[in-house]
């Protein structure tokens, strides 16, 4: 199948952003078509600065194929590198009802938070309608939060089809039933808004940090606790082998075991687990120019797809 997705440059990735969604992309890579993309149109919806910008884009780049993007198999690509797409959310622009658009919670949601309530951000479901439907793409993979932007997605190319006669496929959302919102440091939703995550190649000595100042309640050692309401047990869920984690879950109900005791054990797993892509990290800062090549070939691959798709839709709305 046709698979994509995009993440949003807005700073260094985290566990939740790993956890929640970076290591399906790459299990799915494996048996699919992928085409993935760092979103920095999307990201200029923030207001980001530009040079800072710009290094983000780059990280996430490196973090992705140090974590196993295979750049032979996956078309992988920076959105601004092919502009074009802005011509195809534009096209797609015209037919979408703004009642559609007032409907989506996001925006909503994002101005809460303090966001400025710019058109783009208003407008980001139909740049990202352009992204999944420049594809033909049959599967998104996406957060449960952003379920309602794939349904505004199928509604746009629905309107398009409609109007215009068959042209987009409707793609459906793939949204994993075991993933669980990762918690960070405060016990919220890991966020970068937040400030409470714990990054995937920070150093071992800012992980162990952030671990061991992660909120609990005040149970004392001695006393039962119950695992499916702790933060820490949580995380430790991410990275224990089953196991293990059947062990962790008898000596939470049981009682005689202290917070501290986990949150070790929990700064263990995390480094075990992605010491082997960390060290491919650090050879990829030493070798940006291949890094730059795979976006730039992704950017040629992805280019050719979105143009053929552009100009046939310019040509079903009269402007070729």
């Amino acid at each position: 199948m046709k698979v994509l997705s995009g993440i949003q440059p807005t700073g260094r990735l985290h566990i939740g952003n790993y956890f929640g969604a970076m290591r399906q992309h790459l299990q799915l890579q494996a048996e699919n078509d992928a085409f993935y993309f760092i979103a920095d149109y999307h990201a200029l919806t923030s207001g980001p600065d530009p040079k800072q910008l710009k290094e983000y884009c780059l990280a996430v780049a490196m973090d992705y194929l140090a974590l196993g993007l295979d750049a032979e198999k996956t078309v992988f690509w920076k959105q601004s590198d092919v502009p074009k797409i802005l011509e195809l959310a534009w096209f797609l622009s015209c037919i979408t009802p703004m009642g559609l658009l007032q409907r989506c919670v996001s925006y909503k949601d994002k101005v809460a938070q303090g966001l400025s309530a710019n058109h783009a951000l208003f407008a980001y479901p139909v740049l990202q309608a352009a992204d999944i439907l420049a594809f033909d793409s049959e599967l998104v993979p996406v957060g449960a939060d952003q379920k309602q932007h794939i349904e505004v997605t199928r509604d746009i190319a629905g309107f398009f089809n409609n109007t215009y006669g068959e042209t987009f496929i409707l793609p459906k959302e793939h949204i994993l039933a075991d993933v669980a919102v990762v918690p960070g440091i405060d016990g919220r939703k890991m966020s970068k808004s937040y400030n409470n995550t714990i990054e995937i190649f920070e150093s071992e000595k800012s992980i162990k940090k952030k671990v061991m100042r992660i909120v609990t309640d005040s149970t004392p050692v001695e006393e039962p606790k119950d695992p499916d309401k702790c933060n820490i047990f949580a995380l430790l869920k991410l990275a224990a082998s089953e196991d293990e984690l059947a062990q962790w879950d008898s000596k939470y109900r049981n009682g005689g075991t202290g917070y501290g005791d986990v949150k070790k054990r929990v700064v263990e797993l995390l480094i075990e687990y992605f010491a082997p892509y960390r060290k491919k990290r650090v050879e990829l800062e030493n070798d940006l120019g291949y890094v730059k090549s795979v976006l730039a070939k992704g950017a040629e691959k992805a280019g050719a797809v979105i143009e053929a798709k552009a100009e046939a839709v310019r040509k079903l709305v009269g402007c070729l």
